[in-house]
């Protein structure tokens, strides 16, 4: 059995803290929030003890592995000091705001032979891994052009509940790095080359509350050709479901996060819509995906088999490195080189 630790009980703990329960080999030992009140109840639900302070909590609770669920900015601070601990860690996304901490990190996990993850959960949905295993397999051959929608509601009210989202400093962003960083991810993922070149807009249209972007929008180019366009906003009257499309050597695909299909150019079709896992994570929004357990499930695998994690801190600097190339093309309206760099 793994010893689990949680620290962050806000939001997204529940998708944690769901998944490591429903699985066999592990048990949540400790939780940890800075607001009492929200530890000493989660302490309660899992039966584990509650602390309030995350270094007490590394340095008491004699954890195997170490899921962090707190603010952007603390992502890097609290896994570097679990990683100095010799710590297993799974960190919500992003790896870090700056390109530089997430690297770091990358570079002290494997120094201490630690394993070292970051959520990127909607690669396990079934509609993105039909495009994926088409993709892999030859069938589609290569992609050629994508492109990316997300148009989803984060009112005011939603930046005036956090003392941190919504800030430059403590998020790192808005809608980028926050909303469409999963779906820039998959496309990414899709892609599966190295992008070399950036070029983007950032701008806040309907916030008044906020500093940061609610709408972004650009192009990628990538060293085999291949480009990437996106446009993401979250000023939108509603949440939408977001559309990921494909234009591929053999085919199209496209999808939202519950259905996909691909179009072979023969006239042959695939398709499928996401399937329930049969877990309730009380709490939880749809469009999180609802497949955290299955990138939990993996990541406390290679921990007990010695193996790097579908996911792992490594892998997460990829998108991390787009991420930052936006922001640094929006703030400084110019295209940004990524060819022969890795420290942006």
């Amino acid at each position: 059995m793994l010893n689990v630790g949680i620290i962050g009980c806000g939001n997204i703990f529940t998708m944690h803290a769901t998944s490591a329960d429903n699985l066999p080999n592990a048990r949540i030992v400790a939780v940890c929030d800075i607001k009492k009140d929200r530890a000493d109840k989660a302490a309660k639900k899992y039966g584990a003890k509650a602390y309030y302070d995350y270094k007490e909590m590394i340095n008491d609770a004699s954890l195997d592995v170490v899921h962090i669920c707190v603010p952007h900015y603390m992502h890097p601070i609290i896994s570097k000091y679990a990683i100095e601990h010799g710590i297993n860690v799974l960190c919500e996304k992003p790896i870090s705001i700056n390109y530089s901490d997430g690297l770091e990190n990358v570079k002290l996990a494997e120094e201490k032979k630690v394993k070292y993850g970051i959520i990127f959960q909607c690669r396990y949905n079934d509609t993105s891994k039909l495009i994926k295993e088409n993709l892999e397999t030859g069938k589609l051959g290569k992609v050629i052009s994508a492109r990316v929608v997300l148009t989803w509601c984060k009112p005011d009210s939603y930046y005036s509940l956090s003392d941190w989202k919504g800030t430059w400093d403590k998020e790192g962003g808005g809608v980028i790095i926050d909303q469409a960083i999963h779906s820039l991810d998959l496309a990414n993922w899709f892609i599966n080359d190295e992008p070399v070149r950036v070029q983007a807009s950032i701008a806040n249209r309907g916030h008044s509350i906020m500093e940061v972007d609610d709408t972004g929008e650009g192009f990628i180019q990538y060293k085999n050709g291949a480009t990437l366009s996106f446009w993401a906003m979250n000023n939108y009257g509603c949440d939408e479901p977001i559309e990921i499309r494909l234009l591929c050597e053999n085919g199209k695909a496209v999808m939202s996060y519950d259905e996909a299909e691909i179009t072979f150019n023969d006239g042959t079709v695939l398709s499928t819509k996401q399937q329930p896992d049969g877990i309730y994570y009380e709490g939880g929004k749809e469009y999180w995906g609802f497949r955290h357990i299955r990138q939990i499930a993996d990541f406390y695998d290679a921990v007990e088999n010695d193996r790097q994690p579908d996911i792992s801190g490594k892998e997460a600097l990829k998108i991390q490195r787009i991420i930052c190339a936006i922001y640094r093309s929006g703030k400084t309206n110019s295209a940004i080189s990524l060819e022969n760099s890795m420290d942006n």
